[in-house]
């Protein structure tokens, strides 16, 4: 099948899953500092999350990709020379997951900052009134709740970070793209491997897709759903 190329393009699986697991990760850190950023007090908080969900959100993700990769192994370098350290290779699974990670920081930005606001404040100010600090308001009874409201939002973003994973096979990235290409290149059947790659990609999104209901379903149990 596949002319003896499909264990490779899935040994490309598994790489793809790990980036957009890790990927995954980052952003999701990225996504709640620029959340707590921009409903912070901080003028300049909000003045910096506001530039970044701008320019990420504002530009396309190849375009990002590009710059961020290139431009960080410049500005690395150049710091490690001023300072005397020698060139710096990054490992281009790092700069690839943490690239992703930072550009879907801002789309996650907007969805935690959406899911914090959709919970009634009177669930806040319960909590202070319990002499509860704002940390543990924000980690004991806000997130909790908000996860609930993030799930839809969390779903889409995975869903194009997922497909988006694909990028990092123009920095180098032995992943399922890069190995689809590869075989098309010896076997000259450029759509026969294309193909493959993306009705795998489809499976992963399906599969995605069900999971994601299940656990909107679970986080939704007793929530009344408005009816149109």
């Amino acid at each position: 099948m596949l002319h003896g190329y499909l264990p490779a393009i899935l040994g490309g699986l598994v790489l793809t899953l790990q980036v957009s697991a890790v990927s995954l990760a980052i952003a999701c850190v990225f996504g709640l500092i620029g959340a707590t950023a921009k409903l912070s007090g901080s003028r300049a908080a909000r003045w910096a999350a506001n530039i970044y969900t701008t320019l990420i959100r504002g530009l396309p993700e190849l375009v990002l990709m590009l710059l961020i990769f290139y431009g960080g192994q410049m500005a690395i370098n150049k710091i490690a020379d001023a300072q005397g350290w020698g060139y710096i290779d990054i490992p281009a699974f790092a700069a690839g997951v943490l690239t992703i990670g930072f550009i879907f920081g801002a789309y996650l930005t907007e969805t935690f900052r959406g899911a914090i606001l959709a919970v009634p404040k009177g669930q806040a100010e319960a909590g202070q009134a319990f002499a509860l600090t704002r940390q543990q308001v924000m980690f004991r009874i806000v997130l909790p709740q908000m996860v609930r409201h993030a799930i839809p939002g969390f779903a889409n973003n995975w869903l194009i970070m997922l497909k988006a994973s694909a990028l990092v096979s123009l920095i180098g990235l032995n992943d399922m793209v890069n190995r689809a290409g590869l075989a098309s290149a010896s076997t000259r059947e450029p759509f026969t491997f294309y193909m493959a790659v993306a009705v795998i990609y489809l499976i992963l999104t399906s599969v995605s897709i069900f999971l994601l209901s299940r656990l909107e379903a679970r986080f939704s149990l007793g929530v009344k759903k408005a009816q149109f």
